[in-house]
This record gives C-alpha cells, structure tokens and sequence, in this order.
C-alpha cells in the first residue's frame, strides 16, 4: 500500500544480536575462544544493541574500543539516552541529542540505527514528534527506528510521520483493552499488563559509581579511618587505577 513502510528484505542483509553481548554460561560453549565477550560474540553473531547507553553516556573512546574488538561487517544499534526520550520527552533535545551523536560517532560506520524507545506513557502528539526528527534528521543522516508503546502510536497519521522521516517502527505489542471478569469466572485466567505512572516520581537514575573497591586483604582489620581514597572511575571511563595495601 502506498505509504506502507513494509518492503523487501534479502536474507543477506538480516541481521540477528541482542541486547549487550554478555556471554550467559548456558551459551558459552556457543561462543568459544578466547577474547572478551565482545570479541567472542562478534565472532558468531554480526551486530549487538548498546543498551547501557540509555541510562549513562560513554566516552567516543569508549565506542571505539568496542568498534575495534569486532569484525569488520559488525554493526552495533545504539540507544538514544533516557534524558532525550523519557525526562525531556523529545522536547528540548538539541544539546544532549549532539552530545549523544558525537560520542556514539566513536563507533565509526560500525554505527547502524539508533533506537528512540518511548515510554509507555509517550502518547503521540505530531508536532512534537515531528519537530523532534525533523531536528534529528538535520543532524543525522544514517538509520533509525522508533519504538513507540502507546496504543495512539497504531495510527495512520503516525506512520505517515514515520515514513515522512525515514524512520522505522519497532515491532512491538501494542497494549491490549483492559477486561473486567467476574471473580467467580476469574479460575485460570492470567492477569498482565502495565502499571505505569502519569509523573516520574519517585526519580531513578543509574548511579555512575556503584561502590568501592578494595582488596580482600584488607578486609580481615576493615575500619573506614584505615584505608585511603585514591581514586575515582566513572562507567565508560577508562583508567589505570592500581589498588595498594590500604587503599
């Protein structure tokens, strides 16, 4: 149909990752050889979401560390930050969606589509959603998709917008019509669905240290007074921080 955003895709450009590349034991033996996990993932499959990139950024040196442990065909999708989709909501989203493109450009053309997942609470409003990727578009011209949540999203005039900008849609369920059934009829049926607040209260941001770390020698005379600061490494840094009786 015309306006469809459906076409014809050889399997020779189909490509099959995961969120992250962590290596779960039950597979490892699918991903055998030496390397990281990285490495011995892009060995066997030929792309990966970042997702991490959603909650914190990553340094372009960072990016391309990862870009450089994998084949040369790999391709990674990258989350666009939680701060553009979820906090500003698409509005305002100029300097973090510049700041979010010149560090994932470390990736170099290993960077594929990079994923606007909103949440489920984003009910579509076109002149906010078309500002948003008519902004998106002046600054980035490679693959991207979308994937919207709320049931106002399954329209005619959403996909329209898509299509306009380029811009694929991610296959996801839409939600489902709530259904009340009696108490006395409720044997084996299964409950599901979202809970989902209108204001994101309380907030929750992933913390860009998680904690210390120390040697298991000095763990036996423990004392907060006893040991020493010498240091801090932030997620998606890189430094060399060598740990010392003490410290």
């Amino acid at each position: 149909d015309e306006g469809s955003m459906t076409t014809a895709v050889s399997p020779s450009s189909v490509r099959i990752g995961t969120a992250g590349w962590s290596i779960p034991r039950a597979v490892a033996e699918g991903m055998p050889g030496d390397g990281t996990h990285l490495q011995r993932y892009g060995r066997v499959l030929r792309c990966a979401e970042i997702n991490s990139s959603f909650h914190r950024p990553h340094a372009a040196a960072t990016y391309a560390k990862w870009a450089e442990a994998t084949p040369p065909d790999f391709r990674f999708a990258v989350k666009l930050p939680r701060t553009i989709t979820h906090d500003q909501r698409l509005a305002r989203a100029r300097t973090p969606l510049q700041q979010f493109l010149d560090e994932s450009s470390g990736l170099g053309p290993k960077r594929g589509p990079l994923l606007v997942q909103l949440p489920p609470s984003f009910a579509f409003d076109a002149r906010l959603v078309g500002r948003f990727f008519t902004l998106l578009r002046t600054l980035h011209e490679g693959h991207v998709a979308c994937e919207p949540r709320h049931a106002t999203w399954f329209t005619a005039a959403s996909e329209r917008l898509l299509v306009t900008h380029a811009v694929a849609r991610v296959a996801a369920d839409r939600r489902l019509e709530v259904v009340r059934q009696p108490l006395s009829r409720a044997h084996g049926a299964v409950l599901a669905g979202d809970v989902v607040a209108g204001l994101p209260l309380p907030g929750f941001d992933n913390s860009a240290m998680d904690g210390y770390a120390l040697r298991h020698a000095d763990l036996e005379h423990f004392t907060s007074d006893g040991l020493r600061l010498i240091g801090e490494q932030f997620a998606g840094r890189t430094r060399d921080l060598r740990i010392g009786p003490g410290e």
